[in-house]
């Protein structure tokens, strides 16, 4: 059985920001074809390829989980990724609906999506723009986590103190967040660690000691991989190499998402 994601559940209270909210829809807020377009595509950061340890390093000692070992070798193809989480105010233009739990904040990250529901978005999104978006692979999501080929080694997405980069437990106050207001990682890249946990495409399995290039996990399995930590969890799941797993048809009020591109 892989190591489930136990969602916790915060304030049930929120907030209307300033905006007409109506059956989860944000009124008023939505981008039309062209602009969701151009969205996007500000949004993508290129990764260059090349290699890196895959896994928790030793000197994190008792903060490594057994599915975070061995370390292995990774060698990767250059891709893109999204510099923040998809957004409400995305997700909404895309698929005409909201399934928030904190359905007030077009600009924070939408949550409460099935992996299932993420590759409906995708097919609308790739259909709207012409383009071939997708979930990036476990590997190529902790590879730009680290920042790339210019990692600085850290063991949070940018920073060795959780609180410069993500929103958790300790500091979230029992919510998410809008993207981008924590500090970014060496690649310029927001919210790897903490806000919402990010569906990978990858199906949940064990590591290897050998060398891989361009990994996509398992052939085949019951849970998909999710990375990054979230607003109600943790500070040790914020950690570039933790990784955690979730039934792909289920849904939760931390799981999100952002994009990738070959």
């Amino acid at each position: 059985m892989g190591k489930n994601l136990r969602i916790r559940r915060g304030m049930a209270g929120f907030a209307l920001a300033g905006f007409l909210l109506i059956g989860g829809s944000l009124l008023g807020q939505v981008m039309t074809k062209s602009e969701i377009g151009l969205y996007v595509n500000a949004q993508m950061v290129r990764v260059e390829g090349g290699s890196f340890n895959m896994g928790c390093p030793w000197s994190e000692g008792e903060n490594c989980e057994d599915d975070e070992r061995p370390v292995q070798k990774v060698t990767l193809n250059a891709f893109s990724i999204s510099k923040v989480e998809v957004t409400q105010r995305l997700w909404q233009s895309v698929m005409d609906n909201n399934p928030s739990y904190f359905p007030s904040c077009p600009e924070c990250p939408v949550e409460q999506v099935s992996f299932v529901d993420v590759q409906q978005f995708l097919e609308r999104l790739n259909h709207l723009t012409g383009s071939s978006y997708r979930l990036p692979t476990e590997a190529e999501w902790e590879f730009a986590s680290r920042g790339g080929g210019k990692s600085s080694g850290t063991k949070f997405s940018g920073s060795n103190d959780v609180n410069q980069v993500g929103w958790f437990w300790d500091n979230s106050q029992n919510s998410t967040h809008p993207v981008g207001q924590k500090g970014a990682n060496e690649l310029g890249l927001f919210d790897m660690s903490g806000n919402v946990w990010e569906w990978c495409q990858d199906w949940y399995g064990t590591y290897t000691s050998k060398p891989q290039a361009n990994p996509v996990g398992s052939a085949s399995g019951t849970y998909r991989v999710i990375r990054g930590g979230a607003w109600n969890y943790h500070e040790g799941g914020c950690r570039n190499s933790c990784r955690y797993s979730f039934f792909p048809d289920k849904r939760g009020m931390s799981l999100g998402f952002r994009l990738a591109h070959n």
